[in-house]
């Protein structure tokens, strides 16, 4: 009976019956890869899985049962096949069940239950020949889960929670989740979704799709773990130096003289700065492209005065295409553009009506890219903001949209990392070796694409603050270790309000222990912008610079953009070990200290790095915090130079001038008194 139920196919253990095959095999160290498919061989798909080593496994195969085995990781397929009496007809099926190298359980696919017929991988086909997929296991109820990318919660354990597949504007679906039992989960598929982590099961959902793909390792440390991932979905490159520094933006400055007098004064204050933005509508209509030379008469200049300064100028992209752009009609012409399923052929009304690009067809990818390089590149422009990456549809209808790739259901979630990869391809091609760009989603994979994902239009509140401290250990986990926000909130930030400069210096503080430091946001009051006929363009905010919000904060936001300069050496090698090892750069206490109970549980603390124990102050009016030092270390205040032993809780004091910090067993020392 096993050599009908099984079959080793190279280093691929296959297993047919009742029109399904499912194949395992392994997919890089301690790792595996599974896929099934309905009545066909199974799909070589490469949505984020990279090109597989080829490993040898040991595979065993017994009657009917067949274990494949690859370095840390085991997983045993049985056969089962018989007279149903309640179906009246001969059925045949196979489990899975994954262990690690010890022999512990890590999980296995939900068992039928009896009588009750269950099954973990059912695909309901839909009318045309794809599925709808429910993949179900059955894991530890008391197993901690973290990743998944950004959902706008402050929930750290993932655990007992449910997150839709999907991205939205501040929301970035990425299907990788690390588990406290030693295992990370890549779910292999774009198609809009759902993640339920419940006690009695973990199931998966993808709306349509035309087969089931996961990837599995296990490991021993999260840090094996997130390595592991690493290496199956690529390494993100070395953040260029100019991504180490303090970022400045505004929505907007309006015009080149605005932005070049922000630049002059920081450097005649002598404030450092690596980057300034000019963002959205800087351009005659969305989809050109390229400077409206009325408000920006010669960027070459500006781009040679900003060098010379030693900052970057980084310009915004949108995918949109209005359809008053130069390009709309060639581009509509040429099925460059993302297609309705129904209504009108209209995506978003934002400044007018217009469609997104389809960034899944790479002639588009180029189309864009070669324009870009004609408008920015010949200027001298080198990084870029790709905005609207999710893409932001005016009405998330994911049903109603198509890409070359396939309908949005089926493969939406690529959006965002092919929007990346369309602009990493260009750079890379044209020579350029150091590229960050910012965007505002991103994928599975997109870290290899240089992508440095914010956390979106989000508000200016305390509440907000705290979740984009959860959204960052997340999104590091799910592997896309460069990681911003908006310093303040995109949104309802106004720099008279007294409540609100209050929140401005905690984020700064927060932002100065981030990945990147970038401050943005859309201030109140805006101020009306008009051409030189009297026609309308977009509002500009209120002024957003150090010197913006009182003599009382400029002196603070100054302290903090000065330590980060100091960080640089430290923040350079921790990108260094993001680079070469996939570590993130802001992790979970849990990452360093999983022998720790309670560093598994800490959800507004983290590691910058590995030597640095940050505790922002997220709450108003707060001038001190508890804070829990990880047993396993000594830690040092830097605001003091206090020695603690590791394993406890503190009070610390934090009045607005201060953030708690900690170093690690001494390292770092020369920063203590900084705060």
């Amino acid at each position: 009976m096993n050599q009908i139920a099984f079959e080793l196919d190279g280093a691929r253990l296959l297993w047919r019956g009742d029109g399904e095959t499912i194949a395992v095999e392994p997919w890089g160290a301690d790792s595996v890869r599974v896929r099934a498919a309905q009545m066909t061989d199974v799909l070589d798909t490469e949505w984020a899985l990279l090109p597989a080593e080829q490993i040898q496994p040991e595979v065993t195969i017994e009657d009917d049962r067949a274990t494949l085995t690859n370095g840390g990781i085991t997983v045993v397929l049985e056969h089962t096949e018989g007279f149903g009496y309640q179906t009246g007809y001969h059925e045949v099926s196979c489990s899975l069940t994954f262990y690690d190298r010890h022999g512990t359980l890590l999980f296995s696919e939900l068992p039928s239950g009896g009588a009750l017929k269950l099954r973990a991988r059912e695909q309901r086909a839909h009318l045309g020949g794809d599925f709808r997929l429910t993949a179900s296991f059955e894991t530890d109820p008391d197993e901690k889960l973290y990743g998944m990318g950004q959902y706008q919660q402050d929930i750290l354990d993932l655990k007992g929670c449910t997150l839709e597949l999907a991205h939205r504007n501040s929301q970035s679906s990425v299907p990788f989740v690390l588990s406290s039992r030693g295992y990370g989960f890549l779910w292999h598929n774009p198609a809009i979704g759902r993640a339920t982590f419940a006690a009695n099961r973990t199931e998966w959902v993808a709306e349509s799709t035309k087969q089931l793909d996961y990837w599995v390792t296990a490991g021993d440390t999260p840090a094996d773990i997130t390595r592991a991932y690493a290496e199956a979905t690529g390494h993100v490159p070395m953040m260029p130096e100019h991504g180490l520094g303090y970022w400045q933006c505004k929505l907007r400055y309006s015009n080149q003289e605005e932005l070049l007098e922000v630049a002059r004064e920081h450097k005649r204050r002598g404030l450092p700065m690596d980057v300034i933005v000019a963002d959205f509508f800087h351009w005659p209509h969305m989809g050109d492209y390229r400077f409206e030379e009325e408000f920006w008469p010669d960027p070459s200049a500006m781009v040679s005065e900003l060098r010379e300064l030693g900052i970057e100028l980084m310009v915004s992209i949108w995918p949109q295409v209005s359809v008053e752009s130069e390009n709309y009609i060639e581009m509509k012409k040429r099925n460059l553009l993302v297609k309705t399923e129904r209504g009108l052929d209209l995506h978003m009304q934002f400044e007018g009506p217009s469609a997104f690009y389809d960034a899944t067809n790479p002639v588009a990818r180029q189309f864009v890219w070669e324009t870009c390089r004609r408008n920015y590149g010949a200027h001298g422009i080198r990084t870029f903001w790709l905005d609207e990456a999710e893409p932001e549809y005016g009405v998330y209808d994911y049903d109603n949209f198509r890409y070359a790739a396939g309908p949005n259901v089926q493969i939406g979630n690529i959006y965002p990392q092919s929007f990346s990869r369309g602009f990493y391809e260009g750079q890379r091609a044209d020579g350029q070796t150091e590229i960050v760009n910012l965007v505002r989603t991103a994928w599975a994979g997109s870290q290899r694409y240089g992508a440095l994902v914010w956390s979106g239009d989000i508000h200016s509140t305390y509440a907000d603050l705290r979740r984009q401290i959860t959204a960052g250990i997340h999104m590091g986990v799910a592997g896309i270790p460069w990681f911003t926000t908006d310093i303040g909130g995109f949104s309802g930030g106004d720099p008279s309000d007294p409540a609100f400069r209050e929140l401005l210096v905690r984020w700064f503080q927060f932002g100065a222990f981030s990945p990147v430091m970038r401050m943005h946001g859309d201030r109140k009051p805006s101020a009306p912008v008009r051409a030189a006929d009297g026609s309308r363009r977009a509002n500009t905010g209120a002024p957003n610079e150090l010197w913006s919000f009182g003599d009382e904060l400029t002196p603070i936001l100054t302290d903090l953009v000065m330590l980060r300069e100091r960080l640089r050496p430290y923040t350079r090698e921790a990108m260094r070990e993001a680079h070469e090892s996939g570590q993130p750069v802001m992790r979970g206490l849990f990452h360093e200290f999983p022998s720790d109970p309670v560093a598994w549980t800490v959800a507004d603390q983290y590691l910058f790095g590995s030597d640095l124990l940050v505790a922002p102050v997220t709450q108003p009016g707060a001038t001190s915090r508890e804070v829990y030092l990880p047993g396993g270390a000594s830690w040092t205040e830097l605001a003091t130079g206090t020695e603690h032993a590791g394993g406890q809780w503190l009070t610390v004091s934090a009045p607005l001038s201060v953030i708690p910090v900690f170093a690690r067993d001494g390292r770092q020392a020369h920063l203590v008194g900084s705060m």
